[in-house]
């Protein structure tokens, strides 16, 4: 069964703005100017549905972990973001409404439940607060560029480390669509809400988990009831306290 933490970071990992566009020719960015064309695009993201390849390279054993799937998340009346994720690969659910979280594992008959507040209590704060909303980056974040700031086809690199730290979350590197980031430097104004093509999290103890995405669909109205889970007859609840 995976475990809880191994869970904070995989959730922390995918519930992100994302973007499949590029333009390689932007103009030079500081770190202030990507966090600012997060923040600015978030807050103009309503919902989002998107198919995830999921890679987890566990440090201690030498594996790598894979997993495939579709996610989708929405903004609540509160501001908290719902998620699921529906896994094909492993079969498996991770469903909340943005206060409870079920997990559900249907080969081994299995769902497990939290509170979402105090799965990320303590030393996680900053994965929730992160899960809750892009405008916590520069709260919660101390953000830099790594030495040359930008990958082969010119999107821009952006790592952030929590300023409290966190088991679940050494460091989040970001990259972001170039064209998202020269859109903001000519306009002052950030009109991509999903500017980050992929996200990498490194957590305390060397594993990685990186999701790439496809298929990123946003704003569509995406209805509330999907973000409940219903456990199965004959399952076994195991609640998280």
């Amino acid at each position: 069964m995976r475990s809880f933490p191994r869970f904070i970071t995989l959730v922390a990992c995918a519930l992100l703005p994302l973007s499949a566009q590029a333009a390689p020719g932007a103009p030079s960015a500081t770190a202030k100017d990507l966090v600012a064309t997060l923040e600015q695009g978030y807050a103009k993201l309503a919902d989002l549905q998107a198919d995830f390849v999921q890679h987890t390279a566990i440090a201690s054993v030498n594996r790598e972990e894979r997993g495939a799937g579709e996610l989708f998340i929405k903004k609540s009346a509160a501001g908290a973001a719902m998620f699921r994720f529906d896994y094909t690969k492993p079969r498996q659910q991770i469903v909340s409404n943005g206060k409870t979280v079920w997990y559900y594992l249907p080969e081994n008959r299995q769902v497990m439940i939290s509170d979402l507040a105090d799965l990320f209590a303590g030393g996680n704060g900053a994965a929730l607060n992160y899960l809750t909303g892009l405008g916590h980056i520069s709260a919660d974040f101390t953000a830099r560029l790594p030495d040359g700031g930008r990958d082969g086809k010119g999107n821009y690199l952006l790592d952030l480390v929590p300023k409290k730290a966190t088991p679940v979350m050494a460091r989040l590197r970001l990259t972001i669509s170039a064209g998202a980031v020269a859109d903001y430097l000519e306009t002052k104004t950030a009109r991509n809400p999903v500017p980050i093509l992929s996200s990498v999290v490194y957590d305390q103890l060397g594993n990685t988990t990186r999701i790439d995405f496809s298929k990123v669909r946003v704003n569509r109205s995406l209805g509330s009831g999907m973000f409940t889970f219903k456990p199965p007859a004959g399952v076994e609840i195991i609640k998280n306290k």
